[in-house]
């Protein structure tokens, strides 16, 4: 490996991944290797570019800590995220599309009952979500799980917002024999992603805006049938046409109805005004 060269160095690279054992990484080293040369020829890369791009990447590490994932920021906003989630989590007609995970998911959620209200004393407009979770041919599935999450009315998750209680607006509930559940929270609003990190310059050079549309998050699983990741988007945000992760697929958009009436209001232990949003999760077996 002597007298490498812009034409030459490549296949170098490529030759010292030959004695590799295991198949999977080698194949995934080969084209890393292929496609990030490709890149750096095709845009003839310059000494200070590549530089830049190693200290954008130093800092975005340096940004990642127990609540805060900047890595995950950057794949969502480059769109790999809701690529490597639509090739991983390929649906037959009846399931629920996917779409990312997110950077604030939290493991450890408590388990409530039905109609059990997640956002607590957390000031915002009443919503009560039902629905079913069955199968792709519509049966119902009983002791389905939810594990739910979701940005307060101002846009926050608790691991953002000092003011918040601790696991705020979070929380894991069960189907009924129906497959039926009911759960009550305030209606999200839309949200910027974190963009005062490196993540956020780069969006901004791009002169892109770093906002979410209005959504709650789910992971809804059962004994049996693959588990899926996805939102519920609330019809008409102005953000469904230019998330800033590129995750809003119109099967996910939902209806949040209004009501005045306290006396419909009283059923539900809340108060008028109050929306209602019914979503329906079909879940594909293993």
């Amino acid at each position: 490996m002597r007298n490498l060269t812009e034409h030459n160095v490549t296949e170098a690279v490529l030759q010292t991944l030959d004695k590799i054992q295991d198949a999977r990484f080698k194949e995934i080293m080969t084209s890393l290797v292929k496609y990030l040369h490709t890149f750096v020829r095709e845009v003839e890369l310059t000494e200070a570019e590549w530089l830049a791009a190693i200290q954008f990447l130093t800092a975005t590490g340096q940004m990642c800590n127990e609540s805060r994932q900047e890595f995950i920021l950057l794949s969502d906003t480059l769109g790999v995220s809701v690529l490597v989630d639509a090739i991983n989590h390929r649906k037959v007609e009846g399931a629920t599309v996917s779409t990312v995970l997110g950077p604030f998911y939290r493991e450890g959620a408590a388990e409530v009952p039905p109609l059990h209200n997640i956002a607590g004393d957390t000031p915002g407009e009443p919503v009560v979500v039902f629905g079913q979770v069955t199968t792709p041919e519509g049966q119902p599935i009983p002791g389905a799980l939810l594990d739910i999450w979701q940005a307060s009315a101002q846009g926050f998750y608790d691991v953002q917002d000092t003011n918040q209680p601790e696991m705020n607006l979070r929380g894991k509930l069960r189907t009924d024999e129906a497959g039926r559940y009911i759960f009550r929270t305030i209606k999200p609003s839309s949200y910027p992603i974190p963009y005062d990190g490196p993540v956020g310059k780069m969006l901004n050079v791009m002169d892109r805006h770093p906002y979410r549309p209005a959504h709650i998050h789910f992971i809804v699983s059962a004994e049996g049938y693959q588990p899926v990741v996805t939102h519920i988007f609330v019809e008409g945000d102005p953000y469904l046409d230019s998330d800033a992760v590129f995750g809003v697929k119109d099967a996910l958009i939902a209806d949040f109805v209004r009501h005045d009436s306290p006396e419909e209001a009283a059923k539900y232990d809340i108060s008028a005004p109050f929306y209602t949003v019914e979503y329906n999760f079909g879940l594909q077996p293993v």
